[in-house]
């Protein structure tokens, strides 16, 4: 089993969020469970442990050692046994009465239903029936309609959970009958404290540099930083795990000299140049989630020199407007490089959008040439727009911001049946040939001309 299931948080000791935990321990400090909020609203980014806090506090209060404390309980008396029945079930998925709903599968119209006529019933053996709902932006309209009118007037056995690592989508509604508890992205601190604990279980040889190590690669997320450990882990064999070793298993030594090259290029506005850096780079096994946050650290640096917080003697070659823009660019490629084929790509879409960016106010001055068909057709014509590669774009980025960036970096040849469309080079023209780009675009030339046409991808100088 991988570290961060087999690691899970069984307790609220467990939970290495120190505020999560004091809150918890508040909450439950009066002994009687009958008094606790009826819905809670855990929120934060993934990988912090919502989930797993979910189904300790449906341990805490149905745990059966909790039946005979009365009065005002100590940490230790709050704590659940992870014995008794009601706790090994609950931690196994078995419970009958600890129901848990996944929001982003099928967005829960029909288990909300489920839920709205199932509420009054009693629950099977546990003190309290506890609903899950992990995901919870991701329902439906008409499931958030059914939740309200269940948290509005719940039943006294039942206990809501809901989940989100986006909010701002929960409507206010919701929000407003739920004690709220806001999981921050962990510190350097918690989550080398997370780490100890799997250290000291798998006995791993470890220095406490390289744990701070991984933990700032870890982006404050406890999932991602235990699957980093383990990795290194698996890598490092017998061997004591050094500051060292963390680098060379993530390639992030040397960094620094690839970060000064790669912005002196950008702002030279060299594309050549700087997607043949990344192609280095990709050979060298580059971690480059770690390496687009480097930059962004640099980026800061330089915005800091800018403002005259910050000294230094080499003199910064991009602007203050540039480095705003850069920081966007950066910051969008940041979050797909999680999700992305090839990890490189989203830093060579960066490049490509960089290098248009001057030009995106004057599309005169883009590399784009309209040809002006002849056509006595009524149809819409293709000339008929001056910004065709704009609204081409934009409607594309709806399906696929990556494929958008890729088509940004393109020339485009516009007749009245045909689009020829010229790419940067041999990978980005098999991108535009595959076949669900491809749908992608007829999809969205349609839509803005009302009509169909011909594609026909081709390399810049060259068939």
């Amino acid at each position: 089993m991988v570290f961060y299931r087999k690691f899970r948080p069984q307790k609220i000791e467990d939970l290495d969020n120190e505020s999560v935990r004091q809150t918890l321990y508040s909450i439950f400090q009066k002994g009687n469970f009958n008094d606790t909020p009826h819905a809670f609203l855990f929120t934060g980014p993934k990988g912090l442990g919502k989930t797993s806090a979910a189904r300790i506090v449906a341990k805490v209060i149905n745990c059966e050692k909790h039946k005979n404390l009365k009065g005002k309980l100590t940490e230790k008396e709050i704590e659940p046994d992870n014995k008794c029945s009601q706790c090994v079930t609950i931690t196994n998925g078995s419970n009958l009465d600890v129901l848990e709903i996944d929001g982003a599968s099928n967005r829960g119209i029909d288990e909300i239903r489920d839920l709205k006529e199932k509420i009054n019933l009693a629950p099977f053996k546990a003190l309290k029936k506890v609903y899950i709902i992990d995901e919870v932006h991701m329902l439906t309209t008409e499931a958030f309609n059914a939740l309200l009118k269940t948290l509005e007037e719940p039943p006294a056995h039942a206990l809501f959970i809901l989940c989100t690592t986006e909010v701002s989508k929960v409507p206010q509604t919701i929000m407003s009958r739920c004690f709220r508890i806001n999981f921050t992205k962990a510190t350097n601190e918690e989550l080398v404290r997370s780490f100890q604990r799997i250290v000291k279980q798998e006995e791993i040889k470890i220095d406490k540099e390289a744990l701070f190590e991984i933990a700032r690669l870890s982006d404050g997320s406890f999932r991602d930083g235990a699957k980093i450990l383990e990795e290194i882990s698996t890598f490092a064999g017998r061997k004591t795990i050094t500051k060292n070793l963390v680098n060379e298993k993530l390639n992030t030594i040397g960094i620094t000299e690839s970060i000064i090259e790669f912005l002196d290029l950008l702002a030279l506005r060299d594309v050549k140049k700087s997607l043949h850096l990344i192609r280095e780079l990709t050979k060298q096994g580059m971690d480059f989630k770690f390496f687009i946050e480097t930059l962004i650290e640099r980026l800061h640096f330089m915005l800091l020199i800018e403002a005259g917080i910050e000294k230094s003697e080499e003199k910064s070659k991009l602007t203050l407007k540039e480095i705003k823009e850069l920081f966007e660019l950066l910051s969008d490629a940041y979050s797909q490089t999680k999700y992305a084929v090839l990890p490189q790509v989203p830093l060579e879409i960066v490049v490509l959008e960089w290098a248009n960016k001057a030009d995106e106010t004057n599309l005169e001055e883009r590399p784009v040439k309209i040809v002006s068909p002849a056509s006595n057709t009524t149809s819409k014509s293709l000339s008929e727009s001056d910004d065709f590669l704009n609204k081409l774009i934009t409607e594309v980025k709806l399906h696929n911001n990556l494929f958008a960036g890729i088509l940004r970096g393109c020339k485009l040849e516009v007749s009245n049946s045909e689009i020829k469309i010229f790419a940067a080079s041999k990978f980005h023209k098999e991108k535009l040939e595959d076949v669900k780009n491809l749908k992608i675009l007829n999809d969205a030339t349609d839509k803005i001309l009302n009509k169909k046409v011909k594609f026909t991808i081709m390399l810049k100088g060259g068939e």
